[in-house]
């Protein structure tokens, strides 16, 4: 079995350099870091999580505490977030909230007494129960959702300036009646979808209009109503900004019991690539998130924590990306009057 002092030898560095590497301390160089890894890996070796354990007095494991595991965008998070995870010899424990408080806390509460190394968490709001974990020293990590707990990295998406972009996307395409369907009041990256969109019209010197605006759970299966609401206006939208893929979902169900199609009738912009996004007709206009990068990124950040608990907390905020296809194009629009 190798040892710590074989991967030294097989990268030519320090034993020291192969801990602090394996540890995830940010302070080693990346080429030796990069070499480190790689000789780990041929050789086989497996860290003694043990005795790693015993001088940590915590276990070789980190929680990620996500909103729905039944999103993709989600899973995305979470395979990122094991990729980094699993090269630095740590596992992860998946967690799913359901966007309820109280099963959040719950799992927080277990990962404390299980003595985890580090935690990332989808925080259902601003003020959740990380106190119990940053109040013993336990490095934090929030990825999607900002939390008001000071101490804590963060890594976020601009998805406010993202339903800017998909609204004028639609005003341009020549939809003039768009509406919007977000998620729940209070979560931050609903309400930040909200005033994209309301910044989109501004912009474009429209009107608000509040009858073109729901509010639904981000979870499969709990927007249906909301959809129905839209459709059933009178007169009802030309067009939708869309929070997230389950509510996607709703849409299309309500368009497709209307006998309406995706862009012909009702323009359709929605957040996050989905694989079965072009496998639709039409494939559907969407603002992708980078997803398995707020992961990554998200994971290096605690693992650097892990390592060095003095570092000052970080803010980082990626961009979304807008993908017009099928759904927010029509080829016939009606007259102007």
């Amino acid at each position: 079995m190798a040892t710590i002092s074989d991967v030294a030898a097989r990268a030519g560095v320090s034993t020291a350099t192969v801990s602090r590497t394996l540890n995830g301390k940010s302070t080693v160089d990346p080429v030796l870091a990069a070499r480190v890894q790689e000789a780990a890996t041929e050789l086989g070796y497996q860290p003694n999580g043990l005795a790693r354990n015993l001088r940590r007095q915590e276990t070789a494991v980190l929680a990620l505490v996500i909103s729905d595991v039944e999103n993709p965008f989600f899973t995305a998070i979470a395979r990122g977030v094991e990729d980094v995870a699993q090269t630095a010899g740590y596992s992860v424990v998946l967690c799913n909230s359901d966007e309820q408080l109280a099963k959040e806390r719950r799992y927080l509460e277990i990962a404390m007494q299980e003595r985890v190394a580090g935690v990332i968490v989808s925080p259902v709001g601003p003020s959740t129960s990380v106190d119990i974990l940053t109040s013993r020293g336990t490095p934090v990590v929030a990825v999607d959702r900002p939390l008001t707990e000071p101490g804590s990295d963060q890594v976020l998406v601009d998805t406010r300036q993202a339903a800017q972009e998909a609204t004028t996307h639609l005003l341009a395409a020549g939809y003039r009646r768009v509406g919007c369907l977000t998620g729940p009041a209070g979560v931050r990256t609903a309400d930040d979808r909200l005033d994209g969109y309301l910044d989109g019209l501004r912009t474009a010197g429209v009107t608000a209009d509040n009858t073109l605006v729901r509010r639904a759970e981000y979870r499969a299966g709990c927007a249906d109503v909301a959809a129905e609401e839209l459709l059933d206006l009178e007169p009802p939208p030309d067009a939708l900004v869309v929070a997230n893929s389950p509510i996607a979902v709703a849409v299309l169900q309500a368009l497709a019991a209307r006998g309406l199609r995706a862009g012909s009738d009702v323009g359709l912009v929605a957040f996050d690539e989905v694989p079965w996004a072009t496998l639709i007709d039409p494939q559907l206009s969407v603002v992708a998130q980078p997803a398995y990068e707020i992961g990554r990124v998200a994971a290096e950040l605690l693992l650097a924590r892990i390592g060095d608990h003095s570092r000052q907390p970080t803010a980082t905020t990626l961009e979304a990306r807008l993908i017009p296809r099928g759904s927010s194009r029509r080829d016939r629009l009606p007259a102007a009057g």
